[in-house]
């Protein structure tokens, strides 16, 4: 009996060792990995948005060639709405930039100007106008980092403003009022910084909530005629205003999540 376990003993370690050496001949196993290719981090999108409008006080004033500037006292200028649409591109996960064109709906701009011809001392004529305003807006932003699918942002942009002025009237203390048809025109340089936050629908769509402070220039009247002795205009200087807007926007070639890499089939080896 010993000499039978001895013999398949060393039976099984002969075809231990045999094992052995035959594994030593084969190569080493190659596990193969391809990489899933990333998706595109730009992309051009399409913007759309609506905002309120709140204005900054303007100063306002009667200027004229002959007897130079008259200026107004506790000007005003009403709030509006705004509505914009914009074309830009996603250069990659942290900046992108856009050209916006953005109408701001008429407001009335009020000031009252010290009454020199009135009876009473002191009186004072209210003086209005309506105000409106095209931009067309360059615009950079730096998005800063996304928790949740929400990426906050800061940006600034430089353009031009188109500010009309129409519906000029003046209405004295006793009552007597004019008043001047038509509308002036006049571009301005523009700028404006804004900041908010951009929460993903999907890949593609994105709701974009903002604030947005904007230097619009200046608006000037139609001319003024019988008042003065020279050719004069009514001025409302320094027009900023506060915006908050709420936007939708659509890109073509939205990024998608991380890459990520995983085996792309069974380990192999060659024999």
């Amino acid at each position: 009996m010993d000499k039978f376990f001895k013999r398949l003993s060393l039976t099984g370690f002969a075809v231990v060792l045999s094992t052995a050496g035959f594994a030593a001949d084969l190569p080493t196993p190659v596990i193969e990995h391809v990489p899933v290719a990333p998706a595109a981090v730009g992309g051009f999108y399409l913007r759309g948005d609506i905002g309120y409008k709140v204005y900054g006080d303007p100063k306002g004033s009667f200027s004229d060639s002959a007897i130079g500037d008259l200026r107004y006292e506790r000007e005003s200028l009403d709030n509006t709405w705004m509505i914009g649409v914009g074309v830009g591109y996603q250069f990659n996960r942290y900046f992108r930039s856009d050209v916006t064109v953005d109408y701001e709906a008429k407001a009335t701009a009020t000031g009252y100007a010290p009454c020199g011809g009135c009876v009473a001392p002191g009186q004072f004529s209210t003086e209005k106008a309506d105000i409106d305003v095209w931009t067309v807006m360059l615009n950079g932003y730096v998005d800063l980092a996304t928790w949740n699918r929400i990426t906050p942002y800061v940006g600034a942009g430089i353009g031009a403003s188109y500010v009309s002025a129409s519906n000029k009237t003046s209405l004295n203390p006793d009552g007597t009022s004019s008043s001047y048809d038509g509308s002036n025109g006049d571009w301005n340089f523009a700028w404006a910084l804004m900041a908010g936050a951009e929460y993903a629908v999907t890949p593609n769509w994105s709701i974009d909530a903002g604030y947005r402070y904007k230097d619009l220039g200046e608006a000037k009247t139609v001319k003024l005629y019988n008042v003065g002795t020279g050719e004069s205009r009514e001025v409302w200087e320094d027009l900023t205003a506060h915006e908050f807007r709420i936007g939708a926007r659509y890109t073509f070639n939205a990024p998608a999540a991380a890459p990520a890499y995983y085996p792309a089939g069974p380990i192999t080896s060659n024999f």
